[in-house]
């Protein structure tokens, strides 16, 4: 952690959390025993960015594509997220962390739809890092759901398509309190963004993690992964010369 440079943090990190069955397989555990162990991993993940000072923190917990899993590990990861949120209420509101959630939340069961919307209202007036959970969530998803209500509110009359420019269409996202993705990070081994915040990573700085899968995620990666963002150049479009200059 002394060798981060605290004045040029990453304002948003995002984060895939893969591997958790691969993780338990290797233990000879069922899929669902990783998914409980990356419990610890999210905590010191959140712990982390807020020892740093990061302001926002996006976790792909579960996406729409992973509705097709088999049915015992999609009921247990239900489950889990049930009996984990209001376990860490306490916790998120000791170290001022505000929990939103991103995705379409009316697929999930009422269950644990219910006790993420008690979990986001219980942590609202948190001003610390903001903690989303992306929840049945898929980039294309987000795009879409974004261009059915701009085209409402075109069709009522409400705004002008003219309005609309890259900065607008953002507000509609569901990400919309969120900037854009400096770094996104992903563990297991995989070299792809999976359908994650695609119109959010468009400048982001991507980290590929191949020998640490999710459950073991600990603080130290974190760090390493934002010092690693920090020897990167980021031109967005220009020159290494014209990003240099003074």
């Amino acid at each position: 952690m002394d060798k981060i440079d605290k004045s040029n943090l990453p304002k948003h990190i995002a984060v895939i959390m893969d591997g958790n069955g691969r993780w338990a397989k290797k233990q000879g555990a069922m899929r669902i025993f990783g998914h409980h162990h990356g419990i610890k991993a999210v905590r010191e993940t959140v712990e982390a960015c807020g020892e740093l000072g990061i302001q926002y923190l996006t976790l792909y917990t579960f996406s729409t594509e992973n509705w097709s899993r088999p049915k015992i590990e999609v009921d247990g990861i239900m489950k889990l997220l049930v009996s984990t949120i209001g376990k860490e209420i306490p916790d998120l509101n000791k170290n001022n962390v505000r929990l939103k959630t991103i995705g379409d939340l009316d697929s999930l069961p009422n269950s644990a739809r219910e006790e993420m919307l008690k979990g986001v209202k219980l942590t609202e007036s948190n001003t610390g890092l903001t903690l989303n959970l992306a929840l049945s969530y898929s980039g294309r998803w987000d795009i879409v759901q974004a261009v059915k209500e701009i085209s409402s509110k075109v069709k009522k009359g409400e705004i002008s398509i003219d309005s609309i420019n890259e900065a607008s269409f953002s507000r509609y996202l569901a990400t919309e309190e969120s900037p854009e993705v400096d770094l996104l990070v992903r563990t297991g081994g995989d070299h792809r963004i999976s359908n994650y915040l695609l119109w959010q990573s468009a400048y982001a700085e991507l980290l590929f993690m191949d020998d640490i899968f999710w459950p073991e995620f600990r603080k130290k990666d974190l760090f390493n992964a934002v010092y690693t963002y920090q020897q990167r150049e980021r031109r967005f479009g220009k020159t290494g010369d014209q990003v240099k200059k003074p």
